[in-house]
């Protein structure tokens, strides 16, 4: 396992991070095997786990709590906040407020059942609190030892760049990382985010190497592919072959995998070793169900993909290529919030 540190909070963390998405009703109910599979992947030299509040509407954060007992000073511990977890009462219980962060602060160290939190992420922007509050929350949080440092996740580059001067003019914390999309085929961020990120110096927390699945290595061209379960189901148009937008996928998941088939790796590998190749990477987020899917994906740990290979990726999908993006990172509010885009007098 190889370890990077943290942009430049001083904090050592491992290259690959345990993502913990999957564990809790939204994935592996079990909390006796998610533990299992949480001590397994720090016995193999993970010492960096991701969590957020949302995740099984707290569930998850419990189980990570249990997990870490005995072993919480080895383990460098993030979570997120942001969204609401009460669906029926969501006034004043969600985004980036003062009162909510502190709020969801203090609940989060709860289900973790620790004295602090070694990173706290707010985890999508919110255009309705100035960056400056946000800012000044998270700083205040530090100096009273709930935090160490804090970062954000799926900003872009424009709002990163906004939230480090807002820091240098008012004298606040910054944000130490951003955890945006990235993988073979979802190559945008390589435009701005990540040469932004490198620039401030900021820590960079990749999630959804695998592309939602596409680079699983299970779903291939000229397959039959089942629409009404697991994540196809969620999403179908995203999978489903029979669009003109998808055949672009599904035909570079062919060649990459016999790129994968010619190093002696499986896709999912190739993967995760793209994902830590670029310079501006601390680490990459995986966040496997099973004992199994953490086996697969441990064994990229120690895979380094020289430049032919890295070109080859490059002819398949060109850098900044965008052939599949995330939902809930394909558009900006200013072009999917009508009330950005009209003036009120006219609606």
């Amino acid at each position: 396992m190889r370890y990077r540190t943290l942009g430049g909070t001083g904090m050592e963390v491992s290259s690959h991070c345990l993502g913990t998405m999957m564990f809790g009703s939204a994935g592996n109910p079990d909390h006796e095997d998610s533990i299992r599979i949480i001590h397994a992947a720090l016995d193999a030299g993970i010492n960096f786990v991701d969590t957020a509040d949302m995740y099984s509407a707290g569930e998850s954060e419990e189980i990570v709590g249990a997990a870490l007992k005995g072993r919480r000073d080895d383990v460098i511990l993030a979570t997120k906040g942001h969204f609401p977890l009460d669906d029926d009462n969501v006034r004043n219980r969600r985004g980036n407020s003062r009162r909510w962060i502190t709020r969801a602060v203090e609940d989060s160290l709860r289900r973790l059942d620790t004295d602090w939190i070694d990173l706290y992420q707010v985890h999508r922007p919110d255009h309705t609190t100035d960056l400056e509050e946000t800012l000044w929350a998270l700083s205040d949080l530090v100096s009273a030892g709930k935090i160490r440092a804090f970062g954000c996740s799926a900003f872009p580059a424009e709002e990163l760049v906004e939230a480090y001067h807002v820091s240098e003019r008012r004298g606040y914390g910054r944000f130490r990382t951003n955890q945006p999309v990235y993988s073979m085929i979802a190559r945008g961020i390589e435009r701005t985010i990540l040469p932004v990120c490198h620039r401030l110096g900021m820590g960079v927390l990749t999630y959804s190497p695998l592309a939602f699945g596409f680079l699983s290595g299970k779903i291939r061209k000229d397959q039959p592919i089942d629409l009404s379960t697991g994540r196809a189901a969620m999403f179908p148009a995203r999978f489903d072959p029979s669009l003109p937008g998808n055949a672009a996928k599904y035909d570079a998941v062919e060649q990459l995998l016999t790129v994968a088939e010619d190093l002696g790796v499986t896709l999912p590998e190739l993967a995760l070793a793209f994902v830590t190749s670029h310079p501006a990477v601390t680490s990459v987020i995986s966040g496997p169900r099973t004992m199994d899917q953490l086996t697969g994906l441990l064994k990229a740990a120690d895979l380094t993909l020289d430049d032919k290979t890295l070109d080859r990726i490059d002819e398949i999908v060109p850098p900044g290529t965008d052939l599949y993006q995330a939902v809930w990172a394909a558009d900006p509010p200013s072009l999917t919030d009508i009330t950005q885009r009209r003036h009120p007098s006219d609606r």
